[in-house]
């Protein structure tokens, strides 16, 4: 059973003495849930006009519901998923004249295609060429010409969205010493396009290092800074550019953020453990900055929880989903910054509304409104397929 609403007491540290804690004049305010999904969710995304809510799951399938009500709208699924999961989906940007709701996809078997989220219909599927090579990150660029994708290999390949060409693969060199190419070691786990350089890619995953590229060559990364540990789809870059948000799974200092510039660390949001779940701590898979609001939203695994954040008032709690029987594995803000999704490993999508906080209470003083039930998709569940490890 999930709990929502704003929980500081329950939430904050065994301090020493009373100290008070900063205060949001926003709180999360429970909306919908979509509960029995077939399998877990690895991936979850608005569209970009808000109409549809996309996951991407455990069984290779990706479900598509209408955001406002939680109905199932389409299900699509590969002839060549093999009951492997959808690992990471984007929508295509709708700054273009190309066709809306575009929906890029990776699986688990390295597969990536393009489908059509209106009509249902499969646009593109790259030939899998390497089994073995899983791919965990996909972004497109601001207006949607190229797209970069990441995984198992340790390279960022970056494409052309209408020819579906190949334009640069970029990774680092083996070995040691200044004649190596800088780059990732081991897995990638998440990438962003920079909102402002055309050319700026920005990945992060396993080796603990954020590696800066130039995506209009091959070759090694343009810079690097050494700290965040990736095991999701925790990473995120402002809207101005400036900063980088990254979510480490790790007990501690999970959530961070850090000058784009410089790679120097800027501050460390505050994440006690929780009571709920016998004060574990959450080690953080998924982490984004809202599109439109001073808000940061993050969840993982441990305590298996989901909180959204102030960063105008010195990161204070606007809001908690806690309780939750499996991790957090992925979400995301709707276009407008009013709404968060927040799914993963107990087969539900959660659509929480960020409000008002004073116009919360007087509508529930005290209290948080219970969720409502979205009817769940007619669809009957699958063998369990395997999961995608989490390290």
């Amino acid at each position: 059973m999930a709990t929502f609403g704003n929980v500081e007491e329950q939430l904050a540290p065994d301090p020493v003495e009373k100290v008070a804690l900063p205060t949001s004049r926003r709180k999360l305010k429970p909306g919908l849930t979509i509960s029995n999904l077939a399998a877990e969710v690895f991936s979850v995304r608005f569209s970009p006009d808000g109409r549809y809510l996309a996951a991407g799951c455990g069984d290779g399938a990706i479900r598509i519901f209408n955001a406002k009500t939680g109905t199932a709208s389409a299900q699509l699924t590969s002839s060549t998923a093999a009951g492997l999961p959808t690992t990471v989906i984007r929508f295509r940007p709708h700054d273009n004249d190309r066709t809306k709701n575009v929906l890029l996809a990776a699986n688990a078997n390295g597969g990536i295609e393009h489908w059509h989220v209106s009509s249902g219909k499969l646009l593109h599927a790259f030939p899998v060429q390497d089994d073995s090579n899983q791919v965990y990150a996909l972004d497109y660029d601001r207006k949607g010409d190229r797209f970069a994708t990441g995984g198992k290999d340790c390279t960022v390949r970056i494409y052309d969205e209408d020819t579906k060409k190949c334009l640069a693969t970029l990774k680092g060199g083996q070995g040691y010493g200044s004649h190596v190419a800088a780059g990732h070691s081991n897995r990638i786990f998440a990438l962003k396009w920079h909102p402002t350089d055309p050319n700026c890619v920005v990945s992060g995953g396993w080796d603990n290092t954020i590696q800066i590229w130039d995506a209009r060559k091959d070759g090694g990364a343009v810079r690097s800074f050494y700290g965040p540990h990736l095991c999701g789809d925790a990473l995120d870059i402002s809207m101005d550019g400036s900063r980088i948000l990254t979510g480490s799974w790790r007990p501690e200092d999970q959530v961070q953020v850090w000058d784009f510039s410089t790679g120097k660390l800027v501050e460390t949001v505050p994440w006690a453990s929780s009571i709920i779940q016998n004060r574990e701590p959450c080690m953080v898979y998924a982490a984004q900055f809202s599109k439109s609001m001073p808000l940061v939203a993050a969840g993982g695994s441990g305590a298996n929880e989901a909180r959204v954040f102030d960063s105008d008032n010195g990161h204070a709690l606007v809001g908690v989903v806690a309780g939750l029987d499996r991790g957090v594995f992925t979400l995301d803000f709707a276009p407008d910054g009013k709404r968060l999704a927040v799914a993963g490993g107990d087969n539900a999508i959660r659509v929480l509304d960020v409000v008002d906080a004073a116009a919360w209470e007087k509508e529930r003083p005290g209290t948080a409104a219970p969720v409502s039930e979205a009817a769940p998709p007619a669809v009957a569940p699958p063998v369990a397929p395997p999961a995608v490890p989490a390290q």
